[in-house]
């Protein structure tokens, strides 16, 4: 049955004992269904491949009949191109939520990441993202979404119990998702990333470096505190330049204190890289020490007090050291810029430090060049003064 659909043909149109469908004269394929209990949805029948697809496009009087005949209209260019509207949205029906793919990328990629670096991911998807994005489709989220979610982590939310603006944490949150949506697009979820170029923050440099004085003050306090498993722990860092957790986690076996060098696991560094330092004598003499205090058998070289686990944090303890030290601002990252400028003073190269550190970024190295300004520039007064004219005496003249 074919009629020109109208409102008020639509409107008038009785039920039956079963669903009936009166066709467009106008638009072919596209026509209003209604039920035995006096529904009414616009359709488009339509086929491709051989095969017949009934689409519906909405019900009236939620879509009028104009607008219901152009989206008609839209489908069928679609159609002329050999897409099949109908199957699309089944597709999209079933493709993952945000949640979902939170979930996968926390399986299948979280997972083989260090600990902390693991456990911080998770926190963010799970805290700042999830509740924003949770049910919506992975396919759905466009680069406003991702701009306007770190737009409010970065200004931080008004109110009392408020978050405080974290704009770096805003620019962390970015990677992550810039890395979970390529993933995405890998896993035929969706075909673009709309995080791949994320607004990002400006960042202050957050490098801080002990002086002579502020080291000495350190060490006293270490040395005074009771706690000597964990003061150690710090004096390790400090020593090698190492991070926190490659040094909690640490093992016997990891050393060879007669070559005076630290293999680290993959497992253990941020790179996921096999990384093998060596170490000062000093290093090595302070292992030895905290081997002697170390039950027997025992595989860390700084164990927790859980049985058959390591030392798991340090929090607490620096914050009583460098109240004592009078170090306010200093984070314990900061005493492995420290080692890093040390190193610098000493007339080492930028890619040595590097590969002392682990760095795998030469820009991450390059942090410290401007530490090289001050060796650079006592050379280069050494040589201004080798070349400085000098004054010649009467006698020299004469002769």
């Amino acid at each position: 049955m074919k009629a020109h659909l109208t409102e008020r043909y639509v409107k008038g149109l009785q039920p039956k004992q079963k669903n009936t469908i009166v066709y467009d004269e106008e638009v072919v394929g596209f026509g209003v269904r209604i039920t035995s209990g006096g529904t009414r949805a616009f359709i488009l029948t339509y086929r491709i491949e051989a095969r017949e697809r009934r689409l519906t496009i909405g019900a009236w009087p939620d879509w009028s009949v104009t607008a219901a005949r152009e989206e008609a209209k839209r489908l069928k260019r679609e159609i002329d191109q050999g897409r099949d509207p109908m199957a699309e949205r089944d597709e999209a029906r079933e493709s993952p939520n945000v949640r979902q793919l939170i979930e996968r990328y926390l399986e299948e990629h979280a997972s083989k990441l260090a600990k902390r670096n693991r456990d911080d991911q998770a926190s963010m998807l799970r805290k700042l993202v999830e509740p924003a994005w949770g049910p919506r489709k992975a396919a759905e989220i466009q680069p406003d979404d991702v701009d306007g979610l770190l737009l409010q982590i970065a200004g931080g939310t008004p109110g009392k119990r408020g978050r405080k603006p974290t704009p770096v944490r805003a620019n962390r949150l970015g990677e992550i998702l810039r890395k979970m949506f390529n993933l995405a697009i890998r896993w035929r979820i969706r075909a673009d990333n709309p995080a791949a170029g994320f607004a990002r923050n400006a960042e202050a440099p957050r490098d801080r470096y002990l002086s002579t004085d502020e080291i000495g003050r350190l060490s006293a306090a270490l040395d005074a505190h009771p706690n000597r498993r964990a003061a150690d722990a710090v004096r390790l860092i400090l020593l090698t330049g190492a991070r926190r957790g490659e040094v909690l986690n640490a093992r016997w076996d990891q050393f060879d204190l007669d070559a005076a060098v630290w293999i680290k696991p993959a497992a253990t560094t941020k790179q996921r890289r096999l990384h093998r330092a060596p170490i000062s004598a000093s290093a090595a003499a302070l292992l030895r020490t905290i081997r002697l205090r170390v039950p027997e058998g025992c595989e860390w070289v700084f164990p927790g007090d859980a049985e058959g686990k390591p030392l798991q944090d340090i929090k607490r303890f620096w914050e009583d050291v460098r109240a004592k030290a009078d170090l306010p601002a200093v984070r314990i990252h900061d005493l492995r810029h420290t080692f890093a400028s040390l190193l610098v003073s000493g007339g080492m190269t930028l890619p040595m430090i590097g590969k002392l550190l682990g760095h795998t970024q030469v820009q991450t190295t390059q942090r410290y060049a401007h530490l090289l300004d001050d060796p650079l520039r006592a050379g280069l007064e050494q040589v201004g003064d080798m070349l400085r004219a000098k004054p010649r005496l009467v006698h020299d003249q004469i002769a």
